[in-house]
């Protein structure tokens, strides 16, 4: 009998010898590669048009994924994230890393959502984004991109606030840069009459708020790497909006990039036009934001 116990305990002994010798454990904290995610109609705010669409792709990272936010046009009192599907589209294509965050905000009508209504719309989505950083996974190397009032709001985010995100870029198609200059040399009779429904007031009674919502007025040496692109038969914006903001820059000394397109209306481009701005684009963020 003892020596059947003593052959019970070597077998014992022996078993658990095997597993302390295990050549390959399983690792314990197992981390798969994020995949690509879609999350639409986000809301970063208590407004009904407080939404976004968010794009993360595959392998994104803290440290890594860029983020660009698309703002779209509408003369801040239409317009919506929908416009900017082809851009979304595009950007996705061109530019696969980037988490891409396409919003819409509150619009001016009938005296409600004057400025700066839109432009606290912008720098809120931002603070929101930035806040679910860890649960999207994303850097804070952001760009901003806007067509027309979109571009508009683009360089003012970028130009004037630099917290909680300093943008790298920002890329404006054919937006306004300086409402005072535009209220008092518009291209046709609707531009004043826009920017009064807007504002609620014109630049002699109230310059501050055109001053305060124009991005030239903020552009400073800090400023971010800017990309202007402007055609040259814009009925609405005309391209010395672009060119005014561009002399600045370059007094300065802020990086910047103007493309002229001399037969390009506001926006109403062909898609040789649009090809090549996008061919533009692409370069300057990769250049600026890599």
């Amino acid at each position: 009998m003892r020596s059947a116990g003593c052959l019970l305990l070597f077998f014992i002994a022996g078993m658990m010898s095997c597993k302390k010798k295990n050549p390959n454990p399983a690792p314990p904290d197992l981390v798969l590669p994020l995949t690509v995610q879609t999350l639409l109609n986000v809301s970063y705010g208590s407004d009904a048009r407080n939404k976004m669409d968010v794009y993360l792709p595959a392998n994104r990272s803290k440290e890594t994924t860029p983020v660009m936010i698309m703002i779209h046009g509408g003369g801040w009192t239409q317009g919506d994230k929908a416009d900017f599907a082809a851009f979304v589209d595009t950007m996705k294509r061109r530019l696969p890393s980037y988490a891409i965050f396409n919003i819409t905000y509150r619009l001016s009508a009938n005296g409600q959502n004057l400025f700066p209504s839109q432009e606290q719309d912008v720098k809120q989505c931002i603070e929101y984004i930035n806040s679910k950083r860890n649960e999207y996974s994303i850097s804070t190397k952001y760009v901003l991109i806007g067509a027309s009032a979109g571009g508009h709001l683009a360089l003012l985010q970028s130009y004037k606030y630099t917290s909680p995100i300093k943008v790298k870029a920002v890329v404006s198609f054919f937006g306004p840069t300086e409402l005072t200059q535009l209220y008092n040399n518009p291209p046709n009779a609707l531009i004043p009459l826009l920017l009064f429904t807007v504002t609620g007031t014109n630049p002699t009674v109230n310059p501050a708020i055109y001053q305060q919502s124009s991005p030239s007025t903020f552009a400073v040496s800090t400023s971010p790497p800017t990309l202007l692109i402007h055609g040259g038969l814009d009925p609405l914006i005309p391209a010395s909006q672009s060119t005014f903001l561009r002399d600045k820059l370059n007094t300065v000394l802020v990086p910047n990039q103007f493309v002229f397109y001399p037969n390009g209306g506001h926006g109403d481009w062909d898609a040789s036009t649009y090809f090549d701005a996008f061919n533009k684009t692409e370069a300057f963020l990769k250049l600026h934001n890599p």
